[in-house]
Protein backbone atom coordinates (compact mmCIF):
# COMPACT_ATOMS: atom_id res chain seq x y z
CA UNK A 1 0.00 0.00 0.00
CA UNK A 2 1.29 3.47 -0.56
CA UNK A 3 0.32 6.00 1.66
CA UNK A 4 -1.18 9.48 0.12
CA UNK A 5 1.14 11.85 0.99
CA UNK A 6 3.85 9.36 -0.65
CA UNK A 7 2.06 9.02 -3.36
CA UNK A 8 2.22 12.74 -3.76
CA UNK A 9 5.79 12.99 -2.95
CA UNK A 10 6.22 10.26 -6.03
CA UNK A 11 4.08 12.46 -7.84
CA UNK A 12 5.79 15.65 -7.65
CA UNK A 13 8.93 14.41 -8.41
CA UNK A 14 7.66 12.32 -11.59
CA UNK A 15 7.02 15.90 -12.78
CA UNK A 16 10.17 17.67 -11.52
CA UNK A 17 12.37 15.02 -12.87
CA UNK A 18 10.22 13.86 -15.76
CA UNK A 19 14.38 12.54 -17.35
CA UNK A 20 14.48 10.52 -14.30
CA UNK A 21 10.71 8.58 -15.14
CA UNK A 22 10.97 8.95 -19.14
CA UNK A 23 14.75 8.25 -19.56
CA UNK A 24 13.78 5.50 -22.23
CA UNK A 25 11.56 6.73 -24.27
CA UNK A 26 12.80 9.42 -27.03
CA UNK A 27 11.77 13.00 -27.07
CA UNK A 28 10.83 15.64 -29.38
CA UNK A 29 13.82 18.00 -29.87
CA UNK A 30 12.80 21.12 -30.91
CA UNK A 31 16.06 22.74 -31.93
CA UNK A 32 16.72 19.64 -34.34
CA UNK A 33 13.36 19.51 -35.70
CA UNK A 34 13.93 23.13 -36.68
CA UNK A 35 16.82 23.03 -38.14
CA UNK A 36 15.96 19.86 -40.36
CA UNK A 37 12.97 21.24 -41.36
CA UNK A 38 14.86 24.29 -42.52
CA UNK A 39 17.33 21.77 -44.79
CA UNK A 40 14.61 20.28 -46.35
CA UNK A 41 13.83 23.72 -47.69
CA UNK A 42 17.27 24.88 -48.32
CA UNK A 43 18.00 21.51 -50.49
CA UNK A 44 14.54 22.22 -51.92
CA UNK A 45 15.83 25.57 -53.13
CA UNK A 46 19.08 23.62 -54.46
CA UNK A 47 17.26 21.31 -56.59
CA UNK A 48 14.60 23.48 -58.06
CA UNK A 49 16.11 26.32 -59.06
CA UNK A 50 19.59 25.66 -57.98
CA UNK A 51 20.53 22.30 -59.96
CA UNK A 52 17.86 23.24 -62.73
CA UNK A 53 19.71 26.92 -63.62
CA UNK A 54 23.13 25.67 -63.00
CA UNK A 55 22.12 22.46 -66.18
CA UNK A 56 19.88 24.74 -67.92
CA UNK A 57 22.28 27.06 -68.61
CA UNK A 58 24.54 24.67 -69.85
CA UNK A 59 22.51 23.55 -72.44
CA UNK A 60 21.08 25.20 -75.75
CA UNK A 61 18.31 27.80 -75.71
CA UNK A 62 15.85 25.02 -77.49
CA UNK A 63 16.38 23.11 -74.95
CA UNK A 64 16.32 25.24 -71.65
CA UNK A 65 12.35 24.49 -70.64
CA UNK A 66 12.89 20.69 -71.37
CA UNK A 67 15.55 20.56 -67.97
CA UNK A 68 12.83 22.45 -65.85
CA UNK A 69 10.27 20.15 -66.84
CA UNK A 70 12.32 16.85 -66.42
CA UNK A 71 12.88 18.22 -63.06
CA UNK A 72 9.54 19.25 -61.65
CA UNK A 73 7.73 15.59 -63.22
CA UNK A 74 11.03 13.81 -61.51
CA UNK A 75 10.17 16.10 -58.39
CA UNK A 76 6.78 14.70 -58.46
CA UNK A 77 6.94 11.00 -59.00
CA UNK A 78 9.89 10.50 -56.66
CA UNK A 79 8.24 12.15 -54.12
CA UNK A 80 4.97 9.99 -54.76
CA UNK A 81 7.59 6.88 -54.88
CA UNK A 82 9.65 7.84 -51.50
CA UNK A 83 6.33 7.23 -49.75
CA UNK A 84 4.85 4.34 -51.40
CA UNK A 85 7.83 2.00 -51.14
CA UNK A 86 11.32 3.51 -51.51
CA UNK A 87 11.71 4.74 -48.08
CA UNK A 88 10.98 1.27 -47.35
CA UNK A 89 13.46 -0.45 -49.54
CA UNK A 90 16.10 2.36 -48.40
CA UNK A 91 15.30 1.93 -44.35
CA UNK A 92 13.43 -1.29 -43.22
CA UNK A 93 15.75 -2.99 -40.71
CA UNK A 94 14.19 -6.36 -40.76
CA UNK A 95 16.43 -9.13 -40.84
CA UNK A 96 19.55 -7.18 -39.81
CA UNK A 97 22.27 -7.83 -38.13
CA UNK A 98 25.85 -6.15 -37.67
CA UNK A 99 28.68 -7.84 -39.25
CA UNK A 100 26.23 -10.49 -40.73
CA UNK A 101 25.90 -10.45 -44.76
CA UNK A 102 22.02 -11.29 -46.25
CA UNK A 103 19.97 -9.93 -48.27
CA UNK A 104 18.89 -7.38 -46.05
CA UNK A 105 22.35 -6.35 -46.02
CA UNK A 106 21.73 -5.24 -49.63
CA UNK A 107 18.09 -3.59 -49.77
CA UNK A 108 15.00 -3.24 -46.86
CA UNK A 109 12.20 -5.38 -47.46
CA UNK A 110 8.55 -3.71 -47.70
CA UNK A 111 7.40 -3.21 -44.11
CA UNK A 112 7.26 0.67 -44.16
CA UNK A 113 5.96 0.30 -47.90
CA UNK A 114 3.19 3.19 -47.54
CA UNK A 115 4.66 4.59 -44.54
CA UNK A 116 3.20 1.87 -42.49
CA UNK A 117 3.00 2.21 -39.03
CA UNK A 118 3.95 5.67 -38.97
CA UNK A 119 2.36 8.66 -37.65
CA UNK A 120 2.44 12.02 -36.65
CA UNK A 121 4.19 11.00 -33.29
CA UNK A 122 6.72 8.57 -34.87
CA UNK A 123 9.79 9.80 -33.62
CA UNK A 124 13.09 9.06 -35.95
CA UNK A 125 15.56 9.75 -33.07
CA UNK A 126 14.32 12.96 -31.69
CA UNK A 127 12.70 14.77 -34.76
CA UNK A 128 9.58 13.58 -35.85
CA UNK A 129 9.59 10.76 -38.54
CA UNK A 130 7.63 12.39 -41.16
CA UNK A 131 10.44 15.51 -40.99
CA UNK A 132 13.09 12.42 -41.09
CA UNK A 133 11.21 11.05 -44.54
CA UNK A 134 10.56 14.57 -45.83
CA UNK A 135 14.63 15.26 -46.19
CA UNK A 136 14.97 11.81 -47.12
CA UNK A 137 13.01 12.06 -50.16
CA UNK A 138 14.88 15.46 -51.00
CA UNK A 139 17.44 13.03 -51.95
CA UNK A 140 16.20 10.96 -54.03
CA UNK A 141 14.32 13.58 -55.92
CA UNK A 142 18.11 15.19 -56.76
CA UNK A 143 19.72 11.75 -57.16
CA UNK A 144 17.33 10.85 -60.10
CA UNK A 145 17.49 14.57 -61.37
CA UNK A 146 21.40 14.94 -61.75
CA UNK A 147 21.40 11.80 -63.26
CA UNK A 148 19.36 13.27 -66.88
CA UNK A 149 21.86 15.85 -67.34
CA UNK A 150 23.81 13.32 -68.96
CA UNK A 151 21.70 12.83 -71.42
CA UNK A 152 19.96 15.95 -71.76
CA UNK A 153 18.96 17.13 -75.11
CA UNK A 154 18.25 13.97 -76.75
CA UNK A 155 15.80 11.79 -74.33
CA UNK A 156 11.88 11.29 -74.38
CA UNK A 157 10.19 12.76 -72.00
CA UNK A 158 8.48 9.44 -71.41
CA UNK A 159 11.40 7.80 -70.70
CA UNK A 160 12.09 10.25 -67.88
CA UNK A 161 9.54 9.38 -66.48
CA UNK A 162 9.87 5.78 -66.52
CA UNK A 163 13.91 5.97 -65.77
CA UNK A 164 12.73 7.97 -62.50
CA UNK A 165 10.40 4.44 -61.74
CA UNK A 166 12.77 2.12 -62.25
CA UNK A 167 15.82 3.78 -61.04
CA UNK A 168 14.63 5.55 -57.89
CA UNK A 169 12.85 1.74 -57.38
CA UNK A 170 15.84 -0.53 -58.47
CA UNK A 171 19.32 1.92 -58.48
CA UNK A 172 18.30 4.59 -55.42
CA UNK A 173 16.65 2.79 -53.18
CA UNK A 174 18.79 -0.35 -52.53
CA UNK A 175 21.92 1.89 -52.58
CA UNK A 176 20.77 4.42 -50.14
CA UNK A 177 19.62 1.10 -48.06
CA UNK A 178 23.19 -0.22 -48.10
CA UNK A 179 24.95 3.05 -46.81
CA UNK A 180 22.24 4.53 -44.62
CA UNK A 181 20.52 1.53 -43.86
CA UNK A 182 22.64 1.16 -40.01
CA UNK A 183 23.88 -2.13 -38.94
CA UNK A 184 24.07 -4.95 -40.95
CA UNK A 185 23.50 -3.01 -44.11
CA UNK A 186 26.59 -3.69 -46.95
CA UNK A 187 28.79 -0.35 -46.39
CA UNK A 188 28.60 -0.32 -42.68
CA UNK A 189 29.67 -4.12 -42.63
CA UNK A 190 32.40 -2.84 -44.51
CA UNK A 191 33.50 -0.13 -42.39
CA UNK A 192 32.81 1.86 -45.70
CA UNK A 193 32.75 6.03 -44.55
CA UNK A 194 30.11 7.99 -46.64
CA UNK A 195 28.39 10.45 -44.46
CA UNK A 196 26.26 12.14 -46.99
CA UNK A 197 25.99 10.56 -50.15
CA UNK A 198 29.21 10.11 -51.80
CA UNK A 199 28.66 6.98 -52.96
CA UNK A 200 24.52 6.88 -53.14
CA UNK A 201 24.22 9.86 -54.27
CA UNK A 202 27.36 11.22 -56.48
CA UNK A 203 29.12 8.34 -57.66
CA UNK A 204 25.41 6.67 -58.08
CA UNK A 205 24.20 9.41 -60.17
CA UNK A 206 27.44 10.12 -61.93
CA UNK A 207 27.59 6.59 -63.33
CA UNK A 208 24.29 6.21 -64.18
CA UNK A 209 24.60 9.43 -66.45
CA UNK A 210 27.59 7.76 -68.14
CA UNK A 211 25.75 4.87 -68.56
CA UNK A 212 22.86 6.80 -70.19
CA UNK A 213 25.09 8.81 -72.24
CA UNK A 214 26.84 5.51 -73.87
CA UNK A 215 23.08 4.03 -74.66
CA UNK A 216 21.77 6.82 -75.85
CA UNK A 217 24.79 7.59 -77.97
CA UNK A 218 26.50 11.18 -79.33
CA UNK A 219 23.91 14.63 -79.99
CA UNK A 220 23.42 15.21 -83.12
CA UNK A 221 26.54 16.85 -84.69
CA UNK A 222 29.11 16.51 -81.11
CA UNK A 223 31.80 16.86 -81.11
CA UNK A 224 32.11 18.67 -84.26
CA UNK A 225 29.77 20.94 -83.95
CA UNK A 226 29.89 23.63 -81.42
CA UNK A 227 27.62 23.73 -78.69
CA UNK A 228 28.82 26.05 -76.37
CA UNK A 229 26.28 27.09 -72.63
CA UNK A 230 23.72 29.41 -73.85
CA UNK A 231 23.36 31.53 -70.91
CA UNK A 232 26.64 30.88 -68.45
CA UNK A 233 25.50 33.62 -66.11
CA UNK A 234 21.76 30.88 -65.27
CA UNK A 235 25.02 28.48 -64.53
CA UNK A 236 26.47 30.36 -62.27
CA UNK A 237 23.54 31.87 -60.63
CA UNK A 238 22.87 27.76 -60.00
CA UNK A 239 26.16 27.23 -58.87
CA UNK A 240 25.99 29.99 -56.10
CA UNK A 241 22.32 28.37 -54.87
CA UNK A 242 24.36 24.99 -55.13
CA UNK A 243 26.88 26.03 -52.70
CA UNK A 244 24.41 27.60 -50.13
CA UNK A 245 22.10 24.79 -50.37
CA UNK A 246 25.15 22.24 -49.76
CA UNK A 247 24.96 23.37 -46.55
CA UNK A 248 21.44 22.14 -46.00
CA UNK A 249 22.46 18.85 -47.58
CA UNK A 250 25.68 18.29 -45.44
CA UNK A 251 24.84 19.74 -42.23
CA UNK A 252 21.25 19.13 -42.37
CA UNK A 253 22.63 15.03 -42.98
CA UNK A 254 23.45 14.71 -39.18
CA UNK A 255 19.50 14.96 -38.59
CA UNK A 256 20.47 16.99 -35.77
CA UNK A 257 21.55 20.39 -34.39
CA UNK A 258 24.58 19.17 -32.24
CA UNK A 259 28.38 19.60 -31.90
CA UNK A 260 29.29 18.15 -35.18
CA UNK A 261 26.91 21.27 -37.15
CA UNK A 262 30.27 23.23 -36.92
CA UNK A 263 32.77 21.18 -38.45
CA UNK A 264 30.31 19.61 -40.97
CA UNK A 265 30.03 23.13 -42.14
CA UNK A 266 33.06 24.50 -42.04
CA UNK A 267 34.11 21.23 -43.73
CA UNK A 268 31.66 21.83 -46.56
CA UNK A 269 32.63 25.64 -47.19
CA UNK A 270 36.36 24.78 -46.84
CA UNK A 271 35.71 22.08 -49.66
CA UNK A 272 34.48 24.59 -52.44
CA UNK A 273 36.79 27.46 -51.74
CA UNK A 274 39.54 24.22 -52.51
CA UNK A 275 37.57 23.10 -55.76
CA UNK A 276 37.56 26.56 -56.73
CA UNK A 277 41.35 27.15 -56.11
CA UNK A 278 42.28 23.67 -57.63
CA UNK A 279 40.44 24.45 -60.88
CA UNK A 280 41.45 27.96 -61.04
CA UNK A 281 45.21 27.29 -61.15
CA UNK A 282 45.16 23.67 -63.29
CA UNK A 283 42.93 25.63 -65.58
CA UNK A 284 45.57 29.12 -65.67
CA UNK A 285 48.38 26.12 -66.13
CA UNK A 286 46.94 24.36 -69.08
CA UNK A 287 44.69 26.45 -70.39
CA UNK A 288 46.62 29.58 -70.24
CA UNK A 289 42.78 31.37 -68.34
CA UNK A 290 40.47 31.05 -65.86
CA UNK A 291 36.81 30.43 -67.12
CA UNK A 292 33.51 31.60 -65.09
CA UNK A 293 32.24 27.81 -66.46
CA UNK A 294 35.49 26.31 -64.82
CA UNK A 295 34.46 28.13 -61.40
CA UNK A 296 31.47 27.40 -61.02
CA UNK A 297 32.55 23.45 -61.92
CA UNK A 298 34.93 23.91 -59.16
CA UNK A 299 32.60 24.95 -56.80
CA UNK A 300 30.93 21.56 -57.42
CA UNK A 301 33.82 19.37 -57.68
CA UNK A 302 34.60 20.73 -54.16
CA UNK A 303 30.82 20.08 -52.95
CA UNK A 304 30.85 16.59 -54.20
CA UNK A 305 34.32 15.77 -53.28
CA UNK A 306 33.88 16.58 -49.19
CA UNK A 307 29.92 15.18 -49.12
CA UNK A 308 31.64 11.63 -47.97
CA UNK A 309 34.26 13.32 -45.59
CA UNK A 310 31.93 15.83 -44.38
CA UNK A 311 31.55 14.74 -40.49
CA UNK A 312 34.80 12.85 -40.21
CA UNK A 313 37.53 15.18 -41.47
CA UNK A 314 39.24 18.22 -40.25
CA UNK A 315 39.05 21.53 -41.95
CA UNK A 316 42.74 21.39 -43.72
CA UNK A 317 41.62 17.90 -45.03
CA UNK A 318 38.73 19.27 -46.43
CA UNK A 319 40.99 22.06 -47.88
CA UNK A 320 42.48 19.18 -49.68
CA UNK A 321 39.97 16.91 -50.72
CA UNK A 322 38.16 19.83 -52.63
CA UNK A 323 41.32 20.82 -53.93
CA UNK A 324 42.17 17.26 -55.45
CA UNK A 325 38.41 17.26 -56.37
CA UNK A 326 38.55 20.08 -58.28
CA UNK A 327 42.12 19.30 -60.17
CA UNK A 328 40.38 15.37 -61.19
CA UNK A 329 37.08 16.85 -62.07
CA UNK A 330 38.93 19.01 -64.80
CA UNK A 331 40.96 16.58 -66.48
CA UNK A 332 37.38 14.53 -66.59
CA UNK A 333 35.88 17.38 -68.39
CA UNK A 334 38.12 18.67 -70.54
CA UNK A 335 40.15 15.60 -71.59
CA UNK A 336 39.15 12.55 -70.24
CA UNK A 337 35.32 12.94 -72.25
CA UNK A 338 36.82 13.57 -75.31
CA UNK A 339 39.55 11.10 -75.10
CA UNK A 340 36.96 8.00 -74.95
CA UNK A 341 34.29 9.99 -77.15
CA UNK A 342 31.43 9.58 -74.89
CA UNK A 343 28.49 12.41 -75.02
CA UNK A 344 28.20 13.25 -71.38
CA UNK A 345 26.02 16.34 -72.27
CA UNK A 346 26.14 18.39 -68.87
CA UNK A 347 29.52 16.73 -66.84
CA UNK A 348 27.81 14.55 -64.29
CA UNK A 349 29.88 11.92 -64.51
CA UNK A 350 32.73 14.25 -64.58
CA UNK A 351 31.76 16.76 -61.92
CA UNK A 352 29.92 13.96 -59.61
CA UNK A 353 31.70 10.17 -60.32
CA UNK A 354 34.74 11.10 -60.41
CA UNK A 355 34.44 13.92 -57.30
CA UNK A 356 32.35 11.15 -55.36
CA UNK A 357 35.27 8.39 -55.73
CA UNK A 358 38.13 11.08 -55.18
CA UNK A 359 36.10 12.35 -52.23
CA UNK A 360 35.29 8.83 -51.33
CA UNK A 361 38.92 7.22 -51.11
CA UNK A 362 40.41 10.58 -49.55
CA UNK A 363 37.98 10.30 -46.36
CA UNK A 364 39.36 7.37 -45.47
CA UNK A 365 42.66 8.66 -45.68
CA UNK A 366 41.84 12.34 -44.11
CA UNK A 367 39.70 10.91 -41.65
CA UNK A 368 42.76 9.68 -38.94
CA UNK A 369 43.35 11.55 -36.87
CA UNK A 370 46.85 11.95 -37.11
CA UNK A 371 45.83 14.13 -40.75
CA UNK A 372 43.16 15.86 -38.34
CA UNK A 373 40.17 14.02 -38.95
CA UNK A 374 38.26 12.55 -36.04
CA UNK A 375 37.47 9.02 -36.66
CA UNK A 376 39.43 7.06 -33.67
CA UNK A 377 41.46 4.05 -34.48
CA UNK A 378 41.44 4.41 -38.31
CA UNK A 379 43.80 2.55 -39.69
CA UNK A 380 45.15 3.45 -43.20
CA UNK A 381 45.85 0.79 -45.04
CA UNK A 382 42.14 -0.98 -44.41
CA UNK A 383 40.21 2.17 -44.45
CA UNK A 384 41.59 2.95 -47.86
CA UNK A 385 40.53 -0.38 -49.10
CA UNK A 386 37.03 -0.61 -47.75
CA UNK A 387 36.70 3.17 -49.71
CA UNK A 388 37.89 1.36 -52.54
CA UNK A 389 35.62 -1.67 -52.45
CA UNK A 390 32.51 0.58 -51.33
CA UNK A 391 33.09 2.84 -54.44
CA UNK A 392 33.95 -0.32 -57.10
CA UNK A 393 30.87 -1.87 -55.89
CA UNK A 394 28.46 1.05 -56.41
CA UNK A 395 29.95 1.71 -59.83
CA UNK A 396 29.29 -1.99 -60.65
CA UNK A 397 25.58 -2.38 -58.89
CA UNK A 398 24.77 1.51 -60.58
CA UNK A 399 26.51 0.15 -64.05
CA UNK A 400 24.70 -3.14 -64.44
CA UNK A 401 20.92 -2.26 -63.24
CA UNK A 402 21.18 1.42 -64.84
CA UNK A 403 21.98 -0.77 -68.26
CA UNK A 404 19.29 -2.95 -67.82
CA UNK A 405 16.75 -0.27 -67.15
CA UNK A 406 17.95 1.77 -69.70
CA UNK A 407 17.48 -1.39 -72.40
CA UNK A 408 13.61 -2.04 -70.83
CA UNK A 409 12.38 1.69 -71.48
CA UNK A 410 14.29 1.06 -74.93
CA UNK A 411 12.43 -1.86 -76.18
CA UNK A 412 8.83 -0.59 -74.46
CA UNK A 413 8.52 3.60 -74.83
CA UNK A 414 11.66 4.50 -76.34
CA UNK A 415 14.74 6.46 -75.80
CA UNK A 416 15.78 8.72 -77.61
CA UNK A 417 13.52 11.63 -79.78
CA UNK A 418 14.01 11.56 -83.69
CA UNK A 419 16.67 13.57 -85.23
CA UNK A 420 14.28 16.06 -86.35
CA UNK A 421 12.61 16.32 -82.71
CA UNK A 422 16.44 16.71 -81.67
CA UNK A 423 17.12 19.74 -84.07
CA UNK A 424 14.16 21.68 -83.53
CA UNK A 425 14.50 21.16 -79.60
CA UNK A 426 12.53 19.80 -76.78
CA UNK A 427 11.02 22.85 -75.97
CA UNK A 428 8.97 22.86 -78.70
CA UNK A 429 8.71 19.23 -79.47
CA UNK A 430 8.12 17.82 -76.01
CA UNK A 431 6.05 21.21 -74.54
CA UNK A 432 5.20 23.48 -77.33
CA UNK A 433 6.99 25.86 -75.71
CA UNK A 434 9.85 28.61 -75.91
CA UNK A 435 11.80 29.65 -72.87
CA UNK A 436 12.50 33.20 -74.87
CA UNK A 437 9.59 34.36 -77.29
CA UNK A 438 11.47 37.54 -78.65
Amino acid sequence: MVYPSLRNLIMVCSLLLPTFSFASEATLNPTSTAWVMTSVIIVMIMFIPGLALFYAGMVRAKNVLSIFTQFMVIAGIAGILWVTHVYSLAFDSTGMQDGVFNFASFTGGLNLAFLSGINADSLAGDIPEYVSIVFGMTFAMITVALAVGGFAERIKFSAIILFTILWSTFVYGPMAHMVWGGEGALMHNWGVLDFAGGTAVHINSGVAALVGALILGRRKGWPSTPMPPHNVVYTMIGAGLLWAGWFGFNVGSALAADLSAGLIMINTQLAACGGIVGWLMIEKFVDHHPTSLGLASGIIAGLVGITPAAAYVGPFGAIVIGFSAGIACFYAVTRLKYKLGYDDALDVFALHGVGGIVGGILTGIFAAPALGGNVEGLQFIPQFFAQVIGTLFTVVYCAVFTWIIFKIIDKTVGLRVSAEQEQQGLDITDHNERAYNN
